[in-house]
């Protein structure tokens, strides 16, 4: 009975690709999991995270990308609103209500009126 030695394969994807495809799913599932430990309901930001893996040696870039502007916010007038109750309810200053309604007098201020509050 003569007995053939198998042929050990030569190294391809198991060998190098399988780390690197491993290391990429790790990396998208830890941001992942952050970005729903960290969200919140005024801003969401997300890093973006590369992972590269060459020779042996791993690196890793992270970048924010640029915030956008939030959305306006405004706030209807109910009857017996001020400018203090109105701040108060949507928490920021007096001052900052006033800089973001310019053309309109906390002297009269009309049931059903539209403010910007944010």
């Amino acid at each position: 009975m003569s007995r053939t030695r198998r042929r050990k394969p030569s190294p391809g994807f198991a060998r190098y690709g399988a780390p690197a495809a491993f290391l990429a799913g790790v990396t998208i599932a830890v941001l992942l999991v952050h970005s729903a430990l960290n969200h919140s309901s005024s801003t969401t930001t997300a890093t973006v995270a590369t992972t590269t893996q060459a020779h042996g040696h791993t690196s890793t870039t992270s970048k924010k990308p640029k915030r956008k502007k939030s959305a306006k916010r405004f706030y209807t007038v109910e009857s017996g609103d001020t400018y203090g109750t109105i701040a108060s309810k949507v928490g920021i200053s007096v001052d900052r209500l006033q800089s973001l309604n310019p053309g309109v007098s906390s002297n009269a201020l009309r049931v059903g009126q539209k403010l910007r509050v944010g």
